[in-house]
């Protein structure tokens, strides 16, 4: 079963970045320990926002692209710990999925195992391996990364514990690079969700602009703030299985749920 709500049609501006290369955006802002900031902006409202960018940002571009697709498949425990912990406000958490570059970069690994975990100062940690195999499974190797990222942060464990598929994710996604700050922006459009029994939910016409610094507001995050926008509670993992589970345990994303998702198309 689909379920779609229907919202303004994509952005069809195209201002004029300079651009960046993945190697020299990997040396000058890899980002791996980071602040990350979300905001949620119909393609109306991000047009201004990226006229006004590409006279102080560059643009990501991989053999002459610089429209990316992406494919997430999130993994939980039986009783999803990692959604629980995020639903529940706790500062010290962890996030598990693979992620598949469909445009990926020559001599890059079209798929990575990624664990995202969060400190006690509310920063991003992300470690990542290539991946091989299908991207809803993990392997043994798979497991001992996974295992091994979450015990050294220092969060509840996952030995022993099973993993399993539990939301997938896909968007496209440009990337801008900030020089004056080192920071990145990326804006994700085309959003879509669905659960391994195929349930799916689509939210065309939103985006989500997520800022990555190492800690103050970077420029992008002052413009959006001029223009009404402020940073939100969405989560592509969380809000996105609360979506289409909503018996789940939610109350953090009710206001993005009940806007976005959950009102009549």
């Amino acid at each position: 079963m689909t379920i779609t709500e229907i919202r303004p049609a994509a952005s069809t501006v195209e201002p004029e970045f300079d651009v960046i290369e993945l190697p020299e955006l990997l040396e000058r802002a890899a980002l791996q320990d980071r602040v990350d900031r979300k905001y949620l902006l119909p393609a109306a409202a991000l047009d201004p926002v990226l006229i006004d960018l590409a006279a102080q940002a560059r643009m990501l571009q991989i053999d002459g692209r610089r429209d990316f697709g992406y494919e997430s498949v999130y993994f939980d425990t039986p009783d999803l710990a990692c959604y629980t912990l995020a639903a529940r406000r706790r500062r010290r958490r962890f996030k598990i999925r693979t992620r598949s570059y469909l445009n990926p970069a020559p001599g890059s690994a079209a798929c990575w195992l990624e664990v995202k975990t969060r400190d006690r100062r509310g920063h991003t940690v992300k470690q990542r391996q290539p991946h091989q195999g299908s991207p809803d499974t993990l392997d043994r190797a798979g497991r001992e990364f996974t295992d091994h990222v979450v015990v050294g942060a220092q969060l509840p464990g996952t030995w022993g514990v099973p993993l399993q598929p539990t939301l997938i994710t896909r968007y496209r996604r440009r990337t801008l690079f900030l020089p004056a700050s080192r920071s990145r922006v990326t804006v994700d459009t085309d959003l879509r969700w669905s659960l391994p029994d195929g349930r799916e939910i689509a939210v065309p016409g939103l985006s989500i602009v997520e800022t990555k610094t190492v800690g103050p507001a970077c420029a992008a995050d002052k413009l959006l703030w001029r223009n009404g926008s402020r940073p939100s509670l969405v989560s592509k993992y969380g809000t996105g299985l609360a979506a289409l589970r909503p018996e789940l345990p939610a109350h953090k994303w009710h206001r993005v749920l009940n806007r976005y998702f959950w009102s009549p198309s």
